[in-house]
Order: C-alpha cells, then structure tokens, then sequence
C-alpha cells in the first residue's frame, strides 16, 4: 500500500477565506429567500450545512463576495461554539455567504477529497488541529483564523484512497440520515393522525373522555446507589424522545437533584417550559440510571398502553397548552406540575378509533426505538472506524 504523507492544508487547498466583519451584515439586511448565510446553528448536523436559514439578496451577496462559499467547500467556525465543521452539499444553493464567525477552504480536488477533509476534522486528530490555537482570552475563538487553519498539518493517503476511506464513513453516515427520516416522518404521522382522531373528529363527536390521570402516575422513587457510577439525566440530556447521554459518572460527582430512580416504560417530561421539548420515553432497563427532580416521571397505571399516552402528551397541541399552563404560574422559569397534566382531558370519538390508535401507537413507538437502537450502533461503529481510519491505523485495500 501507499504510504500517506504529510501536508500543510495550505498545500492541498486553493483558497481560504474569512466571514465578512459584523457591520457588514445586520439583521436588517434579512430577506425570506436568496443567498444563504451559514451560522453557527447550520452546522449542527454530523456532515452537511443544513437546517434553518437567513438569507440575503443577491445585491449584497455579491457586495460580499470575497465571504461567497460553494458545494464543495468546508465551513469551520473561529468564534463562539468551537470545532463546528461542516461541508456545503451538492444540489440545494448554487452559493451561500459565511457569516462573521465563520471561515471556509476550499480544496485543490487533485490532491485532497473534501469529503475526506471533513471526516479528518470531525476526528480527535482534526478536532485537536484546530482547537490548539484556541485563544485563552475573552469570547472563545481562534487566535489568527485564516493562518491558524492554513497551517494545520494533516497526513494524506493517495487521492483514491482517501475516497475510499470517505465512501466507507459516508455509507454509515447515509444509513444514518436514513433512519433520522424514517423517525421524523413516524412523528409527523404521529402528529397528524392524533389532531384528526382526538381533536377534529372528537369535535364533531365525542363518546366519552378520559382524564390523563386515570391512566399514569408521578412517580418520585429515590434511588438507591448500590455502585459507584451511575448514568445521570438532567431536563437537557433529553430532547423529543430520545435519551442523549449514556455516559457513567462517579456518584461523588453527581448534584444534588440527582435523586429519582426510572425503569423501562416510563416517561420522563421535564417541569420546565414545555416548549422546548424536553421529554423521553425510557424503552430500556434504567437501574444504572439516576434523574433529575425537575423531570417528572410518569409511569403507566396499566389501564392503556402507554405509548399512546406518550404520542398524546407530545402532541403539539398538548405541549401548546402546558407551555400557556406553564406560563400563567408566578415563578423563576414557566413550570407545570403533575396536576396540570393528570387533569388534561381526552375526547373520546368512539371506541374503534381508541382501540384502533392504540394499536398504531405501540407498533410506531416500537418502530422509533428500534430506528434510535441502530443509529446509535451505526454512530458507535463510525465514530469507532473514524480515528483509526484518520490515522492509517486501518488501511483500506483498492
């Protein structure tokens, strides 16, 4: 096999270039369609620029020019939330503008794949280039951006290979994005077919209504710490119903509102603002698991499935109403307690579509976990394959 040498990014890439200077874009310069601008919040996703944009006209993104980036080009923030990289896709903008934060390269394709420049970044070996010119004063940020990057050392494998090491990465990273979808379109079904079954069509008719209450309980067990580590969850390690830490940490170090004990089939909902969404549903055995006291633990009296309450207390419109709940209490942060969900109301249309949504609800929720079970092995082998790859521990034969 080829041996893999050694470069400056200065050396593989053709241009380099910063985001425009703050004055030079103001909100008021906004518009609901054109150019993109890349924030830091579009870099949030694994590979690609994605997500919510601003965006700028074509007048002033030519004003600036020089801040222009294309398909093609890696984006890395220099200030504020450190080590963002991203690539700009193929077929969505033809162009985007860097903002003030950011900086772009773009790569000289003969020598360096940007695909493979990417996943160099996102490795311990990329993150620790960039991050070692981290300035130790104010605001974090890159002392001398442009420089900095230009000088980050990096060891290349031929052009051939390096695609070959991208495609392996880029496949996980596709089976990866695939499943993402296949939830999101779970839940936007979720979402729709509860509005239709207990909101438009319950309007029309209403057989009987159930109270949240009779079918769960607010359970506030205190764990009993029996090792010395233990996985902790606070209201920000839970997000639209996926659990985002499994990480042991000794018991010494825990705070003092780690306190409740969960099991499988619970649902934890945070306390507070109900609009940031913050709730999970615990479909794993959870003895190693210890939750903070601002999240409620819900478990079920056994009367209906439990998933179903899980999709009707995560419809929008229930969430909509506990977050005016929330907001009409007198306190540090808007709150909702157990009461305000126990005596939430469900209309009833008839039994059939009860018994009907029941069923739809176990089978989604199962097809969601099982979805979340494969993207984290699929993440745990990438991120597994990735410093290795990264390091030509692990060769790729062509």
């Amino acid at each position: 096999m080829s041996e893999w040498n050694e470069y400056k990014l200065s050396d593989v890439a053709i241009k380099f270039a910063m985001g425009p200077f703050g004055s030079n874009i103001k909100a008021e310069n906004f518009t609901n369609q054109g150019v993109p601008v890349i924030r830091g919040t579009n870099l949030n996703y694994y590979r690609y620029v994605d997500g919510e944009f601003v965006y700028l006209t074509d007048e002033k993104a030519n004003q600036l020019k020089s801040s222009n980036c294309f398909p093609g080009d890696i984006v890395i923030t220099h200030r504020g939330t450190l080590g963002q990289v991203g690539l700009i896709p193929y077929g969505k903008f033809d162009r985007y503008v860097i903002s003030q934060s950011g900086m772009k390269v773009t790569v000289n394709p003969n020598f360096l794949d940007s695909n493979f420049l990417l996943y160099f970044f996102k490795s311990n070996i990329g993150q620790h280039e960039l991050l070692q010119h981290e300035s130790q004063v104010g605001v974090p940020s890159i002392s001398n951006p442009l420089t900095s990057l230009k000088s980050i050392s990096l060891k290349l494998p031929p052009i051939e290979e390096q695609k070959a090491i991208a495609s392996i990465l880029s496949s996980l990273d596709d089976k990866i994005d695939l499943l993402h979808r296949q939830n999101k379109t779970l839940e936007a079904m979720a979402e729709t077919l509860f509005r239709q079954w207990f909101i438009e069509e319950a309007e029309i008719q209403s057989k009987h209504q159930l109270i949240l209450g009779e079918l769960i309980e607010s359970v506030s067990i205190t764990h009993k710490f029996q090792t010395d580590k233990i996985i902790f969850l606070n209201t920000s390690d839970i997000y639209k119903g996926d659990v985002l830490v499994n990480v042991q940490v000794n018991i010494s170090s825990l705070p003092g509102q780690a306190k409740k004990s969960i099991q499988r089939d619970d649902i934890l909902f945070s306390e507070i603002r109900p609009a940031n969404e913050r709730w999970a549903y615990i479909y794993f055995d959870a003895e190693d698991y210890v939750v903070s006291t601002k999240l409620m633990v819900l478990r079920s009296k056994r009367i209906l499935s439990q998933a179903f309450v899980y999709f009707y207390l995560t419809n929008s419109q229930t969430v909509s109403w506990l977050q005016v709940l929330a907001e009409s209490r007198s306190g540090t942060f808007p709150q909702i307690t157990f009461d305000q969900i126990r005596d939430l109301k469900i209309n009833i249309p008839s039994d059939s579509i009860l018994n009907n949504s029941i069923e739809w609800c176990k089978s989604t929720l199962q097809k969601l976990n099982s979805n979340t079970d494969q993207i984290r092995t699929l993440e745990t082998l990438r991120d597994t394959l990735l410093p290795k790859l990264m390091s030509g521990e692990v060769r790729v034969a062509l």
